[in-house]
């Protein structure tokens, strides 16, 4: 274990573009923050609002947390990572995940099957054009290139921007056991949305299967694990919890279908079925009040940093003692200084 990194998580938009984000990110690099990573769900998109705001910055990694790979061919993902790390002198990260079945469905019109091989399919044509050694074909099922059945005039091509970095790290975002240990396999680091570092024992056995398949790029020593901890810094307890109550409410309850909701499996495998079932219940009911109500406060304690300076601090030695390379957080500026000196002071 090292030592423990922190990076900003500025996420999506909601109904409009959060203000004070360059004087943020100007602050964060001077406090001694490693990176700053941005996402997209339905709304703002990821890659334009680290390109705009990371052009006032020198030294902070520019990382997305995640693109969703049905938004973009792979060619096209890899041609935005290239310029990316070309406007950042080398400091872009790439960032991929697969979304869940309403967006990927409902609003990119691409179908949610196979995620597992289209994730595996989608990194191996981002590396091949990072690469630049042959022209790209890909005899795949999920993207063949050149297509087999357009107009027969698709030409294999090699990109011409070449890459500051054939190695430009691609990191993914995965929550399953399967899409955990495909992670570990073949990317350079692993987002997992909701950890628990005190209950490492449940990703474990999936990174392991991982790192130890014969394709393994990285292994335990050189793989980052760059974690979001959603921190409340209140003397009132109470009050620290209900702030971040809503947040996993959300994702529990309204981050997915009835039938397919990858962020409350992470909680029923955390062991919190009744809680996840009822939170599950009551947003899809409507009862978003009661939904938030119903999280417990042990839930909240599992993946968040909630509560007085002191407490807080206490709370960090389990990250610390973690296999979490880098932990994300969000907040105001206020926040990002107390975690620097918690964390780097």
């Amino acid at each position: 274990m090292g030592d423990l990194k922190l990076g900003m998580h500025l996420g999506y938009w909601g109904r409009s573009m959060p203000t004070g984000v360059p004087e943020t990110l100007a602050e964060i690099e001077r406090l001694g923050f490693d990176s700053v990573w941005t996402a997209e769900s339905w709304g703002s998109d990821a890659i334009s609002p680290l390109a705009w705001w990371g052009a006032a910055t020198t030294k902070l990694r520019l990382g997305t947390n995640i693109v969703q790979m049905s938004a973009r061919t792979p060619a096209a993902t890899a041609m935005a990572a290239i310029t990316m790390d070309h406007l950042s002198a080398g400091r872009f990260c790439l960032g991929l995940g697969v979304s869940g079945p309403q967006v990927v469905e409902g609003w990119y019109g691409q179908r949610f099957n196979k995620p597992l091989a289209r994730t595996r399919e989608y990194v191996d044509i981002v590396r091949k054009i990072l690469a630049r050694e042959e022209r790209l074909t890909n005899d795949g099922p999920e993207y063949p290139l050149p297509v087999p059945d357009g107009v027969g005039l698709g030409k294999a091509l090699n990109v011409m921007t070449h890459p500051v970095r054939a190695d430009l790290p691609i990191l993914l975002g995965a929550e399953g056991p399967k899409n955990v240990a495909l992670t570990a396999e073949i990317a350079d680091g692993w987002f997992p949305i909701f950890y628990a570092p005190q209950h490492e024992e449940l990703y474990q056995p999936h990174l392991d299967e991982g790192f130890s398949r014969p394709t393994a790029r990285r292994s335990p020593d050189d793989f980052e694990i760059i974690a979001l901890a959603n921190v409340a810094i209140d003397d009132d307890l109470a009050a620290a919890y209900d702030r971040v109550r809503p947040t996993l409410a959300l994702y529990v309850g309204g981050m997915g279908a009835k039938e397919m909701n990858f962020h409350a499996d992470v909680f029923r495998r955390l062991g919190y079925e009744a809680a996840v079932d009822t939170i599950q219940a009551l947003f899809l009911d409507g009862k978003q009040n009661e939904a938030i109500a119903a999280v417990p406060d042990a839930m909240v304690d599992e993946i968040c940093l909630v509560g007085s300076r002191e407490r807080i601090r206490d709370g960090l030695e389990a990250w610390r003692e973690s296999r979490v390379t880098t932990l994300l957080v969000g907040g105001s500026i206020d926040t990002a200084r107390t975690m620097a000196d918690l964390v780097l002071g």
